[in-house]
């Protein structure tokens, strides 16, 4: 009998026993463009590594047309040494040296080398990894600028370095509690500390 214009006529429904249908498909997902910020730059510096110190090496990384390399903690000295001296690097000014707390890390400290060759005009990051408790080797011996960067390092980070010619804080007392820049320095830090310095 067929439908009166008040009742409703039942929706149409395939074979018995098959299952309802799904809901659309997905549209193809676009393919993502390589972010250029990210993307291989020549360098004669890493070349030079690559093919004296290759068993050294470890992460390479490019941004914004900088190479940063990471060494093994054993070999840092001969590779730094390798690129001041070598005559196609000749880094010659470590512009820098900061450290980094990777706190959930088996080896949690970090510590970035900023190299420029002045003759050269090329730049390179250098990276090492140290554990809890594990010395890092002075590179005083290399530049002497090092110096006051591993102070301000073992000042801050608490992280310590073998061979240092005066290694002792260089940003707070002496009797400072704590390193700031560690991640589980509080906050607001030691208020009696503070006070006492104001």
């Amino acid at each position: 009998m067929a439908a009166t214009p008040d009742e409703k006529a039942p929706p149409a429904s395939g074979p018995v026993g098959s299952a309802p249908p799904g809901p659309p498909a997905a549209p193809p997902r676009k393919e993502v463009p390589p972010d250029p910020l990210k993307a291989e730059v020549p360098s004669v510096a890493l070349d030079r590594l690559r093919a004296a110190h290759a068993g050294a090496l470890g992460e390479v990384a490019y941004h914004a047309g900088q190479v940063s390399v990471r060494v093994a903690p054993a070999a840092l000295l001969s590779v730094l040494r390798f690129l001041r001296d070598d005559e196609a690097c000749r880094f010659d000014l470590l512009m820098d040296l900061c450290g980094v707390d990777w706190v959930a890390t088996a080896e949690r400290f970090e510590i970035n080398y900023h190299l420029y060759s002045i003759p050269r005009g090329h730049f390179l990051r250098v990276k090492a990894r140290f554990g809890e408790g594990e010395a890092a080797p002075s590179v005083t011996s290399i530049w002497t600028t090092a110096d006051w960067f591993e102070r301000e390092i073992f000042d801050l980070f608490g992280l310590t370095f073998t061979g240092h010619p005066d290694l002792r804080r260089i940003l707070l007392p002496e009797d400072w509690r704590g390193h700031p820049l560690r991640k589980e320095y509080p906050l607001a830090g030691y208020p009696d500390q503070h006070l006492r310095l104001r």
